[in-house]
C-alpha cells in the first residue's frame, strides 16, 4: 500500500546525524545562555515584558524539539555511539536549564506581569503559565543565595548525570544475560513462544532458543515453562539486575542509590522543605505527603481481603503439583493454571485473536466513535523499520501526528512510554501542531506473521494512547500549559488510565480481535471467559503497586538520606506488612526500579493509583450515559483533554464530573464491591 506523505514538518530520521544533532543541541543551549547573560534589567513596559515571555516559550521550543530527538534516539536505538554524544551534553543541558530556573530578573519579569493590572485581562492559559512559573522558579532555587544557589546549580547537574547512569545499568545489565535453552527446558511453552525464543538465539548466532531478560521472552518462560529450576535461573538473574547481588557487577547501581537520594534531601533542604516528598508534592494535586500516604495504606486495607483469598487458592493449585512452598519464581507460572482452572483463560488462547494490524484499526475506530476524530497512516522517514508515522483528523483538518514503535528489540530500553517532539504553539510562522512518539516492548512479530499480543499488552497500548491524545488533543496554543505540560504529575495518569477500560468492553473487543486464520471475532465463551478473569488477582496486584507507592514515598520521606541497608530494610518493612506473595533475600528490585531513579516519579509512584481513582470515576459516567456515548465523549475531549494545564487538574474533574471525585468506582472496577453505580 502506498502512503500519502506526512503533511506535517516530521524530523527527517532518514538523515538526521548525530553530529548535525549535537551541534543543533549546542547552538540551542548558546543561544538560550546569550538570551539569559543579555537579560540584566526587568523590560520597562508590560508590553516588552511580554515579548520576553515569548522568547522564553520560543528557547523552550527549540530545545524541547532538538533534545527530544536525542533523548527519544538514546531510548529506542541505544549504542556508544548515541549514549556518548547524550551523556557529553547533558552537563550542558542541566546548567543551561538550571541557570534558567534561578534567574532573578527573569523571575521578577514573570512577578511583574502578575502583579500588573492587565494580567487578569491576559488569556487564560498565560495566566496559568505565569503562576506555574512563579512556582517553579521557587522550586529551582530562585530565592537562594551565594554558596547555596551554587551547591544547587551543583546537585541539578550531577542528579541528571546520576539518572542517565542509573537507566544505562539496567539496560545494560538487561542485556548482558541470555541462556542458551537445552530441548527439555522448552516444556510447556507454546510454539510462537518457541519461536520468539529462537528468534533472540539467531539475534545472537545461535541455531537454539535463547532466554534473555527482555521482558517478552522473560514474561513467556515465567508463566509457561514447566522447569521449575530454569524460572528460578531467570528469576534470580531479573531481580538482582544491576545491583551487588548479580554476577555483573560492573552494572551495580547501589552507589548509584544512595548518592541520588542523599542529593535530594540536600536539595530539598536547600529550598526550606523538611524531605524530599514534600519537595515533590509541592507541584502535584495530592495536598500533603501525609495525605498520599494515608491514601495508599487505606487501599491497601481495602486490597488485603481479596488479595489473602487469591494467595490461598494460589498455594493450593501448586500443593496439587507437590509444591509444599510457594516460590517467587512458581507465582506466574501458577497462577496461570489458576486461570486456566478457573475461568478457562489463557493468554496463549487469547493471542490469536489480537494480531497487532487488527487492534490498531480497532483502537483508532474506538478513538473515531468517542471523539470523531480519524487516524490516518502516512508517510515519514522513521529511526526503524518497524516504526511507523500516523496523523489525527478532526473535520478534515490534520492536527496532530504521532509514531508507533512497539516491539521489544536490542538496544531499546525497557516498558513503554509517550514523549513529546513537538507540543502545540502558536508561532510567529503560525500555530504548530503538536506530534509525539508511543514507545513499547511488545512480544515482536515472529517470522512472516504479524505480531500477535498479549490482553495486557493490548492494555498497555490503550494506555499510552491516551497519553498521547493527550498531547495531541490539546487546544492550548502556550507551550508551558499545552497538552501534558504544567499537569499536575498526578493527574497526568487520568487519559492513559481512562482509556484503557476500552480494552475491556464487550463492544470495543469485538472492534479489536479477529483470528489470525479464521478471521473471526473474539468468540462468545473467550470472551466471557476474559472478562470473568479481568479481577483475577486484582488484590495481588493493587497490593504489589502500592507496595512500590510506600517504598518510593518512604525512602523520599527519610530525613537524613537513607544508606542502601535502610533502603533494604525500608522495602523488606513495606513487605513484611503487605505482600502476599513471597521474596528472596537477593531480590534487588530497587536496583532497577527506573520509574523512581531515572523517570521523574520520584516521591510520585503514588501517581498512578492517585490518577485510577479519578479514571475511573471519569468512566463511571461513560457507564451510566453509553460507552460510546457522543455527547459524553466531547465533554471528555473539551473539560479533560483539550485544556493541558490551563485549568487545575481538579478543577478539570469537576467541570467533566460535576463534582469531586470519590473512591467508589474504582474499588468496584477492581471488582472488591458490587456492580451496582453510584451516580
Amino acid at each position: 500500500m502506498t502512503l500519502d506523505k506526512a503533511t506535517l514538518p516530521v524530523p527527517q530520521f532518514d538523515q538526521i546525524t548525530l553530529a548535525d544533532l549535537k551541534e543543533k543541541i549546542e547552538t540551542t543551549i548558546q543561544a538560550g545562555q546569550k538570551f539569559l547573560n543579555e537579560l540584566t534589567d526587568t523590560p520597562d513596559s508590560v508590553q516588552a515584558q511580554l515579548e520576553t515571555l515569548e522568547q522564553v516559550d520560543t528557547l523552550e521550543n527549540n530545545m524541547s524539539e532538538s533534545w527530544g530527538v536525542l533523548s527519544h534516539l538514546n531510548a529506542v536505538m541505544n549504542n556508544a555511539e548515541t549514549r556518548d554524544v547524550y551523556q557529553a551534553l547533558l552537563p550542558g543541558l542541566s546548567e543551561y536549564y538550571t541557570q534558567l530556573g534561578q534567574h532573578t530578573v527573569l523571575y521578577q519579569t514573570y512577578q511583574h506581569i502578575h502583579d500588573a493590572s492587565i494580567f487578569n485581562e491576559l488569556p487564560a492559559a498565560q495566566q496559568s503559565a505565569i503562576k506555574l512559573a512563579l512556582r517553579d522558579f521557587k522550586l529551582s532555587g530562585v530565592a537562594l543565595e551565594g554558596e547555596a544557589k551554587k551547591r544547587y546549580a551543583e546537585i541539578s547537574a550531577r542528579l541528571s548525570q546520576l539518572s542517565s547512569d542509573f537507566s544505562n545499568h539496567v539496560l545494560d545489565a538487561t542485556q548482558a544475560y541470555f541462556r542458551p535453552l537445552a530441548e527439555d527446558e522448552l516444556a510447556g511453552l507454546s510454539e510462537s513462544n518457541i519461536e520468539l525464543l529462537k528468534q533472540y538465539g539467531q539475534q545472537r548466532e545461535l541455531d537454539q532458543p535463547v532466554a534473555t531478560l527482555d521482558f517478552p521472552s522473560y514474561l513467556a518462560i515465567m508463566t509457561h515453562a514447566e522447569h521449575r529450576e530454569l524460572r528460578e535461573e531467570l528469576y534470580k538473574a531479573y531481580t538482582t539486575r544491576a545491583s551487588d547481588q548479580s554476577e555483573q557487577t560492573e552494572f551495580d547501581n547501589t552507589a548509584l542509590i544512595e548518592e541520588i537520594l542523599s542529593l535530594r534531601q540536600e536539595m530539598a533542604k536547600l529550598l526550606g522543605f523538611n524531605n524530599y516528598a514534600e519537595l515533590s508534592l509541592a507541584s502535584k494535586m495530592a495536598p500533603s505527603v501525609e495525605a498520599v500516604d494515608e491514601f495508599l495504606r487505606d487501599l491497601a486495607e481495602h486490597a488485603r481481603a481479596p488479595a489473602t483469598k487469591e494467595i490461598a487458592e494460589l498455594k493450593a493449585i501448586a500443593a496439587e503439583d507437590g509444591i509444599d512452598e510457594l516460590k517467587p519464581w512458581d507465582s506466574s507460572y501458577y497462577s496461570e493454571k489458576l486461570k486456566m482452572q478457573q475461568f478457562n483463560l489463557s493468554q496463549e488462547a487469547l493471542k490469536p485473536y489480537f494480531p497487532a494490524p487488527k487492534i490498531l484499526q480497532g483502537l483508532f475506530s474506538i478513538v473515531n466513535r468517542l471523539y470523531d476524530i480519524q487516524v490516518i497512516e502516512r508517510e515519514a522517514p522513521v529511526w526503524h523499520p518497524e516504526a511507523r508515522y500516523f496523523e489525527l483528523e478532526d473535520q478534515g483538518q490534520v492536527i496532530g501526528g504521532f509514531y508507533f514503535d512497539l516491539y521489544a528489540r536490542q538496544g531499546k530500553r525497557g516498558g513503554a512510554w509517550m514523549s513529546g517532539f513537538r507540543s502545540r504553539m502558536q508561532t510567529r510562522d503560525g500555530l504548530q501542531k503538536p506530534i509525539c512518539y508511543m514507545v513499547g516492548n511488545f512480544t515482536p512479530p515472529v517470522g512472516n506473521r504479524p505480531a500477535l499480543l498479549t490482553h495486557d499488552e493490548v492494555i498497555t497500548l490503550f494506555h499510552e494512547f491516551g497519553h498521547g491524545l493527550h498531547h495531541m488533543l490539546t487546544e492550548v496554543d502556550n507551550i508551558a500549559v499545552a497538552g501534558t505540560h504544567g499537569v499536575a504529575w498526578d493527574a497526568v495518569e487520568l487519559p492513559s488510565q481512562f482509556m484503557e477500560f476500552w480494552a475491556w468492553d464487550q463492544d470495543s473487543l469485538n472492534l479489536l480481535s479477529e483470528h489470525i486464520e479464521t478471521k473471526e471475532s473474539l468468540p462468545a465463551d473467550l470472551l466471557k471467559a476474559l472478562l470473568d478473569a479481568r479481577f483475577f488477582q486484582s488484590g495481588m496486584q493493587t497490593l504489589r503497586q502500592l507496595e512500590f507507592a510506600l517504598f518510593d514515598l518512604s525512602i523520599h520521606r527519610a530525613n537524613p538520606a537513607s544508606n542502601a541497608e535502610q533502603v533494604q530494610a525500608t522495602l523488606n518493612e513495606i513487605r513484611e506488612k503487605y505482600a502476599v506473595l513471597p521474596t528472596t533475600d537477593y531480590n534487588r528490585f530497587q536496583h532497577s526500579f527506573s520509574h523512581i531513579f531515572a523517570g521523574g516519579y520520584a516521591a510520585g509512584y503514588y501517581s498512578y493509583k492517585w490518577a485510577e481513582v479519578l479514571a475511573s470515576d471519569a468512566f463511571d459516567r461513560f457507564e451510566n450515559e453509553g460507552i460510546f456515548n457522543t455527547t459524553t465523549g466531547k465533554q471528555f475531549r473539551e473539560n479533560i483533554l483539550a485544556v493541558g494545564g490551563k485549568d487545575q487538574a481538579l478543577d478539570a474533574f469537576i467541570n467533566f464530573r460535576g463534582r469531586e471525585p470519590k473512591i467508589d468506582a474504582l474499588l468496584r472496577h477492581q471488582g472488591w464491591t458490587n456492580r451496582s453505580k453510584n451516580a
